[in-house]
């Protein structure tokens, strides 16, 4: 679990907990820096060396150096001589595109370009700051390895639509219960690369840090690796080098949808993390390649809109239902295609 902790140090100076986790009792050995690198997707491995270096890694309590081996069950923390920068909330007064509120919780319709919580390189201007403005003591989910006020679950910066807000402890217990037996019925929309073969279908395959990029999933499929993850699609309409699709996820992993479209080979129009902000399909002619650069100047971002949540109220018991349309970026960008595909008759 995440932390802000002050700890005494052995100098008598406060120190501050970054990181707190306990290995899996699955937990293969392995080097530290390693580890945390796993655990820690944002901080470079020379910083981890470094921290280990100047006895800031501690492990069941100790020092440690950075070629320790992790060992099932070890107690693994991280503390510096200042604070952690993304725990120091700020209340900003951030307008909010609220499409329900009740007593226990509230829906907002998150726009592009906006990040849900603080973190490397977002410390202000993201969601969880608008939140806290908005709100007083909205409760933390305690159990999460990242726990920000009110958060029961989250959608990437530039993925657009609909994020459940909990505002007491009893509704955040609820709903993330909800989440963790997944009974809470989400869809996305995302526009795909290629014409997908079949109408409808199911992706299984474990998502976890990419060897290769820390800042991007991958796909494992032989379960080693990773964690479960599930998703169903189904085609709403087909544009010829592209296909508009819908995606329910049986699980919440990160980058889910976008790791696991990747992986079939149909990687979501505009994905600069996963490869679809090139030409995946399609023709060599001139004029083709400025209609798609037309396309990603409208639409600078992933396709991807979480269109409907369904979930039931933690207070009443009463099964809800809500939608929000595509947004005006995604819906430009569909008529150009319905445009371009009228006009051209389409052979791989």
């Amino acid at each position: 679990m995440v932390e802000d902790l002050n700890i005494p140090s052995e100098d008598g100076d406060e120190h501050f907990e970054h990181f707190k986790t306990i290995a899996d009792p699955g937990q293969a050995v392995i080097r530290i820096d390693k580890f945390l690198i796993d655990k820690m997707p944002h901080i470079s491995r020379n910083k981890i060396a470094l921290a280990a270096k100047n006895g800031n890694v501690l492990v069941n309590g100790d020092k440690v150096k950075q070629n320790y081996k992790v060992k099932p069950e070890d107690e693994i923390s991280m503390i510096f001589s200042h604070p952690k920068r993304e725990f120091e909330l700020i209340p900003e007064d951030i307008p909010l595109d609220i499409v329900y509120e009740d007593e226990a919780v509230m829906i907002v319709n998150k726009p592009a370009n906006f990040v849900v919580h603080p973190g490397h390189g977002n410390f202000t201007g993201t969601l969880v700051n608008a939140l806290i403005f908005h709100f007083d003591n909205l409760p933390r989910n305690k159990k999460s390895e990242t726990s920000f006020p009110g958060l029961v679950h989250r959608i990437d910066k530039d993925t657009t639509g609909l994020l459940l807000i909990a505002k007491t402890e009893d509704a955040l217990t609820k709903m993330a219960a909800q989440f963790f037996n997944r009974t809470i019925d989400r869809h996305y929309v995302a526009l795909v690369w290629g014409d997908v073969e079949e109408d409808s279908g199911t992706i299984e395959g474990n998502i976890g840090r990419s060897p290769a990029d820390r800042k991007r999933m991958a796909v494992f499929t032989d379960g080693a690796f990773g964690k479960h993850a599930v998703t169903h699609y189904e085609v709403i309409e087909r544009l010829g080098y592209v296909t508009l699709v819908t995606c329910k996820l049986d699980t919440g992993r990160t980058h889910q949808i976008r790791a696991h479209m990747k992986h079939i080979g149909h990687p979501i129009f505009g994905d600069t993390r996963y490869g679809g902000d090139r030409i995946v399909k399609g023709t060599t002619f001139s004029k083709y390649k400025q209609f798609i650069d037309n396309c990603f100047s409208i639409l600078p971002r992933q396709a991807l809109h979480a269109k409907t949540l369904g979930f039931e109220q933690p207070t009443s018991g009463k099964f809800m239902k809500f939608e929000c349309e595509l947004p005006d970026d995604i819906n430009q960008v569909l008529a150009k295609w319905r445009v371009y595909t009228k006009s051209h008759s389409f052979i791989d």
